[in-house]
């Protein structure tokens, strides 16, 4: 174990029995007297406690030394990541008037693929493998979703599964992303130094790394200007590139973009920009933490351009049916085709891949699921 392993596990004392847990998913610290964690979904109090603030607070500085990212009043945020790859967020006080409030967010240790995903009812075979098409025919995929939906976990899989004699660039703030493929090179930003110098974005990586003759980039987290420059790569040959967007539907997804993208120095029209949204993003993946804590797919839609108006069209490919919830509160559904084609169907047939036209067909919810509705 190394002098930093050592030390998270001592400084973060109160709460190393979860950091070891592999159910606990999510590590809520408000304050030093009141801590959550995420088990399956649900989020519950735990009694553990911190001895005091100060405790709390020597925890998080001793964290930020390490990482070489600096927190004060000055600089009251970080991000970092853990010996065992798990991400934790601090804010300090006078910021945080709940006194230093940290956020953990582990990831599964275990490789997980499209096939887990299944068992879990995240999405379906036919579903998976519409997906897999359209990662053999490079289409440009944004996986969208609020805080807690899955992206980066839908994410890793996704760029696990590409050809692996493709060349994938991977760039994020704070390097979470482990793809388990053949040619992979990572690329993390870096925040100032205590003089204010040294930092490096994520718009500078996608520059940087359109250089680096990648096969595919890989944006972790798009969440601004960076945005405009992912696109700009997308409509420039870098085709079967991806990214996370936080949103709540595929039309969001694409003016949550439009608004990135706006977020630079460079003066381009709103016009221009959304024609180079629409253009660049063909799929977006949707993904949902529904009521019960369950993490699911809710869309696949494919962007159609813009209609005569300006305004984004999509087609949804695939939608969740959600038709009832069983006893225990558990949300019953699926995730149906819609009955529309692609418009890429053609290049499906072409390269002869096995996904008929039969497959979009639209199926019929399971007997009795309308009597089964809350």
């Amino acid at each position: 174990m190394s002098v930093f392993e050592t030390s998270v596990q001592v400084f973060l004392g109160p709460v190393a029995q979860y950091l070891k847990d592999d159910s606990v998913t999510e590590i809520m610290i408000n304050g030093p007297k009141q801590i959550f964690i995420e088990r399956a979904g649900q989020v519950e109090m735990v009694e553990a406690k911190f001895e005091d603030e100060q405790a709390l607070m020597a925890a998080v500085r001793n964290i930020s030394q390490y990482v070489g990212r600096p927190i004060s009043e000055e600089a009251p945020f970080l991000d970092a990541r853990l010996p065992d790859g798990s991400r934790i967020h601090a804010v300090v006080p006078p910021v945080a008037k709940n006194g230093t409030t940290v956020c953990i967010r582990k990831f599964s240790k275990n490789k997980l693929e499209l096939k887990d995903l299944i068992s879990r009812g995240a999405l379906t075979p036919d579903a998976a493998r519409f997906i897999d098409v359209c990662l053999y025919l490079k289409k440009n995929i944004i996986v969208s979703g609020g805080t807690g939906s899955g992206k980066t976990t839908i994410l890793n899989i996704l760029a696990s599964r590409c050809q692996p004699e493709q060349r994938i660039v991977v760039l994020e703030d704070s390097s979470e992303l482990r793809i388990h493929n053949k040619h992979v090179v990572y690329f993390e930003g870096r925040p100032a130094n205590e003089y204010g110098k040294g930092t490096v974005t994520l718009r500078d990586l996608v520059k940087s790394s359109l250089r680096l003759r990648p096969d595919r980039v890989i944006v972790g987290e798009v969440r601004g200007g960076e945005a405009l420059d992912l696109i700009s790569s997308m409509n420039t040959g870098h085709s079967g590139s991806m990214g996370t967007v936080h949103s709540n539907n595929p039309k969001e997804c694409l003016t949550r973009l439009e608004t990135l993208a706006l977020m630079t120095d460079s003066e381009v029209p709103v016009q221009a920009v959304r024609a180079q949204v629409s253009s660049a993003i063909q799929v977006v993946l949707q993904l949902s933490r529904l009521q019960d804590g369950s993490r699911k797919v809710t869309h696949i839609s494919e962007c159609l351009g813009m209609d005569l108006q300006g305004n984004y069209q999509t087609n949804d490919i695939y939608l969740f049916e959600q038709w009832g919830r069983d006893k225990d509160g558990k949300v019953l559904g699926i995730l149906n085709p819609t009955g529309n084609l692609p418009s890429f169907m053609r290049e499906i047939e072409v390269n002869q891949l096995p996904f008929p036209k039969e497959m979009f067909h639209k199926k019929q919810n399971p007997p009795g699921s309308q009597n089964q509705a809350a």
